[in-house]
């Protein structure tokens, strides 16, 4: 048997993807099925997803567990703990997409601004035409060091870290979808 991270299993999804388990996403939504229930801020959907991560930990001894499974999972803690209105209106949303700032930079090049914004767009075209709700962009301040060529943070530094934000945000309102996207730059 091969021993996973955190001994959690992989997550395979219905495009047969296996992805990383992640209590975080699951908690966001469990609270995304009460809110649709009409319990606003719910303060149990962090128990809720505990309560599963500790069953996949400790309990569950496959190394791959189903999307639908897990669907089936998190519904029936949520129907025993008395919250069916919750359990009906569960789904598993797609996970989100990370996309790493600094290796796109990486790859554009060191200095090489014009060819990192195409890398950027590109990268922002193909994630906003999957299903995906939420897109994490990490490594933001080692990006822009690297593209100005800095080792420590400069005044220079602050400016293209704000010009990469405005056009994250200017691009996600460009591509939208029908459906929200929530992003979240770190």
């Amino acid at each position: 048997m091969i021993a996973l991270a955190d001994n959690l299993p992989l997550v395979r999804l219905s495009d047969q993807r296996a992805i990383k388990y992640e209590r975080v996403w699951l908690e966001r939504a469990v609270a995304e099925a009460a809110e649709g229930a009409g319990f606003s801020r719910w303060w149990l959907a962090p128990h809720v997803a505990e309560s599963v991560t500790a069953y996949l930990e400790r309990e569950f001894e496959e190394n791959i567990i189903a999307s639908q499974c897990l669907r089936t999972l998190v519904s029936s803690v949520l129907q025993v703990i008395g919250y069916p209105e919750v359990a009906r209106g569960f789904q598993l949303p797609e996970p989100p997409v990370r996309i790493s700032l600094a290796a796109l930079a990486e790859s554009a090049g060191a200095g090489y601004e014009l060819a990192f914004f195409h890398e950027l767009d590109c990268t922002l075209r193909r994630v906003l035409s999957s299903r995906t709700s939420r897109i994490e962009f990490c490594d933001l301040a080692d990006c822009v060091k690297r593209l100005r060529r800095a080792r420590s943070w400069r005044k220079d530094c602050a400016a293209l870290r704000n010009e990469i934000v405005a056009h994250v945000r200017g691009q996600a309102v460009r591509l939208r979808r029908k459906r929200g996207v929530e992003l979240e730059l770190t």
